[in-house]
């Protein structure tokens, strides 16, 4: 068996003119030129953690709670609303709304990104929170289908994007080797928000209906955004506003290794928010008791916690890549042999979200980690915003095309599970491509 080995990383050429930054090294700076700079990426320019770089971990993982926790509890927003409010439109025009949600969440990142590049994630936390809370008081009082997607679908989406975007590339300004780990930390927080609002609006719809349960909802989320807005930050220094740092620039989309990593990120988001979105009401329509179907979305999003800490520990040991192939090979593995079959079989349904949630988890956590291997730092926001702004065009069709496939086919989700299966098909196949552009065909054991 072929010895693992480092694969070295090489940082694209396309925004840094004809120099070559990934073989520059500090052994070599008469080889430089008066305004070139040591490689970004080298070991010690990172203080791997310290008080700073930990505190805005925390922060990103408060900030995603509050914000990416309610693009994970969109199935029981939706199993709601069907059933009540829009129980006059069908599944596939009330995805529109959670598709927007998702859309803009990521979309709005060709901005955010470079803005974050430039100035910082602070004043962008601070007013993406605003906008959450917006949405979640706001939503209590909505009754039209248009209402909703004005607070969910526009408010929601746009908060949650300045939020999402700053929160998890702040985190890789301050980490090179436990990046992955420490990105994992952060984006666990979208789970943990992702099991603790399911909980609370299911436990409270009863009770006291559905304004009180998305106020109390609100509440936490204000807790969690307040710490966010105080603790995530930069370590780099800001910079002037100009055309070269601000406005997008999708020339980056001509390097192979990066169109093929944004291609296997956009299937495997195209497959990742059908089961979050329609778990519940798999479950209700397979005469599931109310409870345990908003349950099975709390149980996804536990797996999903420990999916984003494990996978991005192992991720800095046996390369990012390679951990992203397997978890997105388990993903496929786990709808097509337990999803497809399950019924109305409790335990294979929730022995399914389980093991889907830990496989999915890598999903968030770990591909702006493989973006930010083929970029050098200052370029980070650039690199990642450019990449989600394609990715955001699977968030919004995801979701409404998976509601037209389940209204075509009767009301059964054999449809809608096949689509979720080729998606992650091809998003494994576009992975694994970039490995081989990397390593090689036979050079399988590469840590990449």
């Amino acid at each position: 068996m072929t010895a693992m080995h480092q694969v070295d990383y090489e940082a694209p050429s396309s925004l840094t003119g004809s120099t070559n930054w990934g073989h520059l090294s500090r052994e070599q700076p008469e080889k430089m030129g008066p305004e070139d700079t040591p490689d970004s990426d080298s070991d010690d320019i990172y203080p791997e953690g310290g008080t700073q770089g930990w505190l805005c971990v925390f922060g990103s993982f408060m900030g995603l709670v509050g914000s990416l926790g309610l693009v994970n509890s969109t199935g029981t927003f939706q199993a709601y609303l069907e059933s009540h409010q829009l129980r006059q439109h069908g599944s596939g025009q009330t995805g529109w709304i959670f598709g927007l949600f998702t859309f803009l969440t990521f979309f709005c990142g060709i901005q955010i990104g470079p803005i974050f590049d430039a100035r910082g994630p602070r004043l962008l936390v601070f007013l993406g929170s605003i906008l959450v809370m917006v949405m979640m008081v706001s939503v209590g009082f909505c009754h039209e289908y248009w209402q909703f997607i004005l607070t969910i679908g526009v408010a929601g989406g746009i908060g949650s994007s300045l939020i999402f975007t700053p929160s998890i590339a702040a985190v890789g300004h301050f980490f090179h080797k436990k990046r992955g780990l420490a990105t994992g930390i952060a984006a666990s927080g979208g789970s943990i928000g992702g099991v603790i609002i399911p909980l609370i609006l299911e436990s409270l719809f009863g009770k006291y209906g559905f304004a009180w349960a998305t106020r109390v909802v609100a509440l936490v989320c204000l807790i969690s955004l307040v710490i966010a807005s105080a603790l995530v930050s930069s370590r780099l220094p800001t910079k002037l506003f100009s055309k070269e740092n601000i406005l997008p620039d999708f020339r980056i989309l001509r390097e192979r290794k990066f169109l093929l990593t944004t291609l296997s990120i956009f299937f495997i988001e195209w497959g990742l928010f059908i089961p979050i979105t329609y778990i519940s009401s798999y479950a209700l329509s397979h005469g599931l008791s109310t409870k345990l179907s908003y349950q099975l979305l709390a149980i996804l999003n536990a797996g999903s916690f420990f999916g984003r800490l494990l996978p991005g520990f192992l991720a800095d040991s046996i390369g990012r890549f390679n951990t992203l192939i397997i978890t997105v090979a388990l993903c496929l593995i786990c709808n097509a042999c337990l999803w497809m079959p399950a019924g109305n079989n409790v335990a294979l349904l929730i022995v399914y979200c389980a093991l889907f949630g830990f496989a999915s988890g890598s999903n968030i956590s770990l591909t702006p980690v493989c973006v930010g291997q083929l970029c050098r730092t200052e370029h980070y926001g650039r690199y990642y915003a450019t990449a989600y702004t394609v990715v955001s065009l699977s968030t919004l069709t995801g979701v409404p095309i998976a509601g037209e496939i389940l209204a075509r086919c009767g009301g059964e989700y054999w449809g809608l599970i096949l689509f979720t299966i080729c998606c992650y098909a091809v998003g494994l196949a576009c992975a694994v491509a970039v490995k081989v552009l990397q390593c090689g065909g036979r050079d399988i054991w590469a840590i990449y």
